[in-house]
């Protein structure tokens, strides 16, 4: 029996791409479909919306949720910058779905998230798209752990090929321009979730001996920029022009391990740096006593980071995924590798599936050591078995 249908179809004209994307992708299917997913990329908003809006209307009697962005993945490949229309369309039998749309209100100095549903003891994960111009989605993913009871949440953040204009959410047949948007999926259907982070550390392990909120200012007992500068002098010419595809830092999950390597970090970005006070900015907030090991990332170490999670995924779920949701940062794809297909290829080869959808997200959300985190220059993914 066939459960899951994907395809991918361009064209200047966005609706009747659209059109025929969903056809391809509900025409395998065995059933009619329980969750229909659809991403659109264009020039025009209107046009962007009324694709999606076309898309949900012919996926009838289905869940729908998708959104815009500056990039599509599907039917085995992936589009940049071009009018574009992805479709992701299942019959899942084994998993319960429950729809919920979030809007954020002002509250004193702060901005509070309302329109959650309270998710069920069956719930094995969350969809989340949200509009990053207005919905503070850092914050609510990171405090999610602990008001979810550690439901893991995997998405991505919608844009446009215009900006904070040309967003637009497509949720049960409506297109919305700002908030976010999810489902509650639970059930055995739900295989689980994987991020690729595609970094590899330099240098050692440090602790932080002095910080300043996202403000590193000492590094095993020496200001934190001196104490990069020894480790950066110390490395092989080959790695150090890679940092000047940026620097970043991990801070580990696990304080307590004997050894971090790559995968044990949440990896951020070195915004900034201070040569005369001797300091780091790293964008997340930082604290006294954390271990920390900066890290670079090149095509080479996002290919073997994304393989390597990829195959530890399929070997700890005992290679039960079928098909599979994909949020990729829109830093990857032909920025980085030779082409823009490279993580739909790799997911679909690894984990011997095909139908995998998705779009290319201005940040990623997923889980890393069991903590929701919204990432940059990820691949994330969502999976679901037969």
């Amino acid at each position: 029996m066939v459960r899951f249908g994907d395809a991918l179809a361009t064209g200047a004209d966005l609706v009747s791409a659209a059109e025929r994307a969903v056809r391809q992708a509900l025409d395998p299917l065995d059933g009619p479909a329980d969750l229909v997913c659809v991403f659109v990329c264009g020039a025009d908003p209107e046009e962007v919306a009324l694709a999606g809006e076309r898309a949900m209307a012919l996926a009838e009697g289905a869940t729908t949720i998708g959104c815009s962005s500056t990039g599509v993945i599907g039917g085995g490949r992936a589009v940049e910058g071009q009018g574009s229309v992805s479709v992701w369309a299942a019959v899942l039998p084994n998993v319960t779905l429950t729809p919920f749309r979030l809007d954020s209100i002002p509250e004193g100095d702060h901005l509070a998230v309302v329109g959650m549903t309270e998710p069920e003891p069956t719930d094995r994960a969350a969809l989340l798209l949200a509009n990053p111009y207005d919905f503070p989605a850092h914050s609510f993913v990171r405090r999610s752990t602990a008001v979810l009871g550690e439901l893991p949440i995997v998405g991505g953040l919608a844009d446009g090929m215009h900006g904070r204009e040309s967003v637009r959410l497509f949720f049960q047949g409506e297109t919305l321009e700002g908030g976010a948007i999810g489902l509650l999926l639970g059930g055995d259907g739900v295989v689980g979730t994987a991020v690729s982070q595609g970094c590899r550390p330099i240098g050692p392990a440090m602790a932080v001996t002095k910080a300043e909120g996202n403000n590193v200012l000492e590094l095993a007992g020496t200001p934190a920029y001196a104490k990069l500068e020894d480790i950066v002098n110390a490395l092989p010419a080959e790695e150090q022009d890679l940092l000047t595809q940026g620097l970043h830092i991990g801070v580990a999950m696990d304080e307590y391990a004997d050894r971090h390597e790559r995968g044990d970090f949440l990896v951020r970005g070195v915004v900034g740096a201070a040569p005369e006070e001797g300091t780091l900015t790293v964008a997340e907030v930082v604290e006294v006593g954390q271990t920390v090991r900066f890290q670079v990332r090149d095509n080479d170490t996002a290919d073997t980071d994304l393989v390597e999670r990829l195959r530890a995924f399929g070997e700890d779920t005992g290679g039960c995924t079928a098909a599979a949701l994909l949020f990729s940062c829109n830093g990857r794809g032909a920025s980085m590798f030779s082409s823009a297909d490279h993580d739909v290829r790799c997911v679909r080869q690894t984990l011997g599936i095909d139908a995998v959808t998705g779009f290319f997200a201005a940040g990623e959300i997923g889980p890393v050591a069991g903590r929701n985190h919204l990432h940059g220059f990820t691949a994330c993914l969502l999976a679901f078995r037969e």
